[in-house]
């Protein structure tokens, strides 16, 4: 039956595509896509155009290329707003397995490009298939979140969902492409909307914040203190108290708390005239002992909120512990050296840090106004690597100066605001999960690129959608897009 069902949507999606499509797509989103690609395109000629080479619609050179495949999306499109919406929903675990499969032949048939195995090359042309899987993954989340009854807060439910996730996730990192990877993780924003535990949430940005103060202050002590583990430990305290605000209200376990953190380093102060004292064991010690009367006051409350937050403070002892576990035995060489050049805990102006500072450099030269079109000295003289793919917002603040780059993150707010209302008027969870999914994977993109091109984030190799060259990410967002704006057309046609 099942099978029946698939040829006879697939025997519609062939067939003549009725042209009210043109009458109920969004046409403000395409608008907003069709300026992005286009400032994508010139940002690209700033940062590739030599003069004494090759035209700018010469397909030899980066422009021309880029242009073919602007030419090539506009094919592709049209083919994802004559499909029947039902294909997308119909064949979405379908299309997930296909990109899974992928994926793994990747892994074993992609050559090492700049230490990556995840490019396949068909001759002239070469594809990343991390790039399309993110629709992929994005239907069969959407797919399976719209089966009926489904709740996220099901423990299998939700296992479920994260197996969808990580699974490509996983493939990815095994092609040694951790940017990529780490996209996936923006899946959590949509799962965050559709009903997933805040704390779920609180727990990531706790683990950030845990390891940048970790890392930041690893050799930095006051005496015989650890800088860096008073803090985390002061912070972990600082959450627990507020966790048991927000979820007991209980002010006699709070004041408790408080009474023995407050004891505690008295009793600290106090030794510290006899013998060296190492306050971050005190901090410690005490949040040992908050676990304890945590596991009690559920015992004798009945009130399982108590172990969750112990259970909290606990991991986040223990993540703290294995953060010099994680960046020495884990992590990549040249991730180490990035993540302490971000951190500012080294300077490496010719190595690792060299990117970021150029770009910074690029960026600040530009001035409010910029230096205007092919003028830029840095991008021109090739002082920033990969200015065109990755660093191609460097060129973006240099060309067009502060108000262009402003312009460019207001077009990308803009898109993304138009997304999100896009997911709200859907009447079914398939089309409002799939949008979210769509607006938190540009989102991380966006703000990521940004920030690892400003020097705010350390630097992992993400694109900035719709601007930096190659095919694979265009058609990656394209794709991304349209089949959204596909899934809304029929919502337009039905109603």
């Amino acid at each position: 039956m099942r099978l029946y069902r698939q040829t006879f949507y697939l025997y519609r999606i062939v067939s003549y595509r009725k042209t009210e499509i043109w009458k109920t797509v969004d046409w403000l989103t395409i608008i907003l896509y069709v300026v992005l690609v286009v400032a994508g395109w010139f940002s690209i000629c700033g940062a590739s155009y030599e003069f004494d080479n090759v035209g700018l619609f010469d397909p030899s050179g980066r422009p021309g290329s880029q242009l073919m495949w602007m030419g090539l999306s506009v094919g592709l499109i049209f083919v994802l707003l004559m499909l029947e919406s039902e294909f997308f929903d119909v064949f979405a675990y379908l299309i997930y397995a296909g990109f899974i499969v992928l994926l793994i032949a990747t892994i074993f048939l992609a050559p090492n490009i700049k230490g990556s195995h995840s490019w396949l090359v068909l001759g002239p042309v070469r594809l990343q298939p991390a790039e399309f899987a993110k629709f992929a993954t994005a239907l069969a989340v959407a797919k399976l979140m719209n089966t009926y009854g489904f709740k996220l807060t099901v423990p299998k439910n939700f296992i479920a969902v994260l197996s969808l996730i990580f699974l490509p996730m996983i493939c990815i990192l095994l092609q040694q492409e951790t940017g990529s990877a780490l996209v996936y993780l923006a899946f959590f924003l949509m799962l965050y909307r559709e009903g997933m535990s805040g704390y779920i949430l609180l727990s990531g940005v706790c683990a950030v914040v845990f390891f940048v103060t970790s890392m930041k202050f690893s050799d930095v002590t006051v005496g015989d203190t650890a800088v860096g583990e008073l803090l985390v430990s002061f912070l972990i305290l600082l959450i627990t108290v507020i966790l048991i605000q927000i979820e007991r209200k209980d002010t006699r376990a709070i004041q408790v708390i408080l009474g023995t953190a407050g004891v505690a380093c008295l009793g600290g102060y106090a030794a510290s005239f006899f013998m060296p004292v190492d306050y971050s064991l005190i901090s410690i010690g005490v949040i040992l002992l908050v676990a304890c009367y945590l596991v009690f006051l559920s015992i004798r409350n009945w009130a399982w909120h108590y172990v969750l937050i112990a259970v909290f403070a606990l991991g986040s002892l223990a993540f703290m512990y294995s953060v010099d576990y994680v960046f020495t035995d884990i992590l990549e060489p040249h991730q180490q050296i990035r993540i302490k050049v971000s951190l500012g805990l080294e300077d490496d102006p010719s190595g690792a840090g060299y990117n970021v500072n150029q770009s910074k450099i690029a960026i600040g030269s530009g001035g409010l106004t910029g230096k205007g079109f092919l003028n830029g000295t840095q991008t021109k003289l090739k002082y920033v690597p990969e200015q065109d793919t990755d660093f191609i917002f460097c060129t973006i603040g240099e060309e067009e100066g502060f108000w262009g780059a402003v312009g460019v993150i207001v077009l990308f707010v803009t898109l993304i605001f138009r997304l999100i209302a896009i997911g709200e008027r859907q009447h079914s969870a398939f089309g409002r999960v799939y949008a979210y999914c769509v607006v938190s994977i540009l989102f991380f993109h966006l703000a990521v690129n940004i920030g690892m091109v400003i020097g705010l984030c350390p630097v992992i190799g993400i694109p900035l959608p719709f601007f930096s060259y190659g095919g694979s990410s265009l058609w990656g967002f394209t794709i991304l897009l349209f089949v959204l704006l596909r899934i809304d057309a029929s919502r337009a046609e039905r109603h």
